[in-house]
């Protein structure tokens, strides 16, 4: 599948605040059709996984708070849902 735009800026976003050893950000859009925050663009619901240092001895809440940080206006506003899973390395 295509990356588009709203995929690419959260790659890149999350790439230059966290320097991450794994990231997946995953368009889950298409598990969404016709549901409430489907805008039709293909890019409404994502799932974020991502693995760094910075995590590291961070509640799961603050992980949470700084990946909406790094991603701006990205969520609530451009894509309708954002799910994250941020861990640090070798947590399992």
């Amino acid at each position: 599948m295509k990356k588009g735009p709203a995929h690419i800026e959260i790659q890149m976003l999350l790439e230059t605040a966290f320097a991450p050893s794994r990231l997946a950000v995953i368009n889950d859009s298409a598990k969404h059709h016709g549901h409430s925050g489907d805008d039709g663009s293909g890019e409404s619901h994502f799932t974020i996984e991502i693995e760094s240092a910075l995590f590291t001895g961070v509640s799961r809440l603050t992980r949470q708070r700084m990946v909406n940080k790094a991603l701006g206006d990205i969520p609530g506003t451009r894509v309708h849902a954002v799910a994250i899973k941020a861990s640090a390395p070798g947590e399992v």
